[in-house]
């Protein structure tokens, strides 16, 4: 989402660097480069207004005056003043003393509530939680359906009184139907809009009145920009708004909502949804998003995900195997798989610092190669993955007929394999005991 923006600010930044100290007028073309970045971003014009005031304000003391390399203090100040307009640090969710905790989701109609309703149930399922999905949308044709399919793909359960009910009713008796069945999370889907209008906002200010939930987060599409800040701020001036869940935060937007949204309306960004998968809802770290705006990715978010989604034990075990460079193609498989989970190539890329540098245009890594390699792995015998070194010729013309690929395809990735094999049993051997060894040579898959 943020590539446009992060381009421009790279060229600002660059002019800046090569500036021997910083002053009042040398720094003025610099930031203004930074603010018509921010603006063609999308971002709100008095958010970047006061942006620009306060770092300039700062740039211009003496800490910048003094440093050695001053281009690099007004990255860290842009930094700074990025996390500090959205946010500032993680606002998690509220969870009430005694349950059943009362989530309600607002707003306009196709931003994505009763999916993020499906992906607040995954994620604290995980966390032991038990959710009851409430159906408060009788107008939308076939919404309590698509709700019911949601909860069940999540693996919730799901309350509807049918599409003659009363919302407010709906939502009142949700309350004692999670005490029956056990569920101590309740996550009220409410009715959308195309656009606001006085009933919508006073059916979902009595729901409010008569639940009085622990949590009211407005869903915004990030794809519409400043309407969403706007739609985020009229819904704020009518409901006491907790926070808000920004959707489809990895499509081809510029991103200014984001870093809008919390200085209009004084409610953080809770959570961003970053695909289409009920896994795909993260917490919003505003300096870990400060820092992948600026270049310098996201690798500690990297580190949770590989944590949450990739099996420790087999982890573990392709280590050892890959000490001695014993494994097979069988190994590469599952961890193929286990890589998978992870989300789209492009996606864990951007979060490595340096990596856009290093692999060039980070949108063009093609993630069907894995399907191609995964399809080639499967199309062998048992016994041509545990010992690749038989596959002669006629054994790779079976491969490639049987993975859509060409005979060439199998050539190289069998060559890539066993490079990439022994290049990994240096590696290991290298940092046996004493840590990583510089940053060592590049992994190199076909299409990576």
């Amino acid at each position: 989402m943020f590539e446009s923006l992060s381009k421009k600010l790279e060229v600002a930044f660059k002019n800046i660097r090569g500036l021997g100290k910083l002053t009042e007028k040398n720094m003025k073309d610099g930031l203004q480069e930074i603010r018509l970045a921010l603006l063609e971003a999308d971002v709100n014009y008095q958010v970047v207004k006061q942006f620009i005031e306060d770092v300039q304000e700062q740039a211009i003391g003496q800490r910048v005056l003094d440093s050695i390399q001053p281009g690099q203090q007004i990255v860290k100040l842009v930094h700074d003043e990025l996390v500090k307009i959205m946010g500032g640090k993680n606002e998690p969710l509220r969870m009430a003393e005694r349950p059943p905790t009362l989530i309600m989701l607002v707003g306009l109609q196709g931003q994505g509530k009763t999916t993020t309703a499906g992906k607040l149930a995954v994620m604290l399922g995980k966390k032991g939680h038990k959710l009851l999905l409430v159906a408060a949308d009788v107008y939308r044709p076939a919404a309590i359906r698509q709700l019911e399919i949601v909860a069940e793909r999540a693996g919730a359960q799901c309350f509807s009184l049918g599409e003659n009910a009363n919302p407010v009713d709906v939502c009142v008796m949700s309350r004692g139907e999670a005490q029956m069945r056990g569920c101590d999370v309740i996550v009220l889907d409410t009715a959308g809009r195309l656009h606001v209008d006085e009933q919508m906002m006073g059916e979902v200010r009595r729901i409010q009145s008569a639940v009085s939930p622990h949590e009211i987060l407005f869903v915004a599409n990030a794809m519409t920009g400043q309407d969403a800040v706007n739609s985020a701020k009229q819904f704020n001036d009518a409901l006491p708004l907790t926070g808000v869940v920004l959707t489809q935060l990895d499509g081809d937007a510029r991103g200014g909502a984001a870093i809008s949204l919390i200085s209009v309306t004084g409610c953080p960004i809770k959570f961003a949804g970053t695909g289409e998968k009920l896994d795909a809802l993260d917490a919003f770290h505003p300096a870990r998003m400060a820092d992948q705006i600026l270049g310098m990715g996201d690798i500690v978010s990297l580190v949770e995900k590989a944590q949450e989604v990739v099996d420790r034990e087999k982890a573990e075990k392709f280590q050892k195997k890959a000490r001695k460079a014993s494994w097979d193609l069988d190994d590469f498989l599952e961890m193929m798989q286990q890589a998978k989970k992870m989300g789209p190539l492009s996606d864990m890329v951007k979060r490595i610092p340096g990596a856009g540098k290093l692999l060039g245009p980070i949108d063009e890594l093609d993630d069907d190669a894995f399907k191609y390699q995964e399809a080639i792995v499967l199309s062998m015998t048992a016994q041509e993955r545990h010992t690749p070194k038989i596959i002669n010729g006629s054994r790779r013309r079976r491969i490639a007929a049987g993975s859509g690929t060409t005979v060439q395809d199998v050539n190289q990735f069998l060559k890539e394999f066993e490079k990439t094999r022994k290049m990994i049993k240096r590696m290991m051997k290298g940092s046996k005991g004493r840590g990583p060894r510089g940053r060592g040579p590049m992994i190199s898959f076909p299409g990576l």
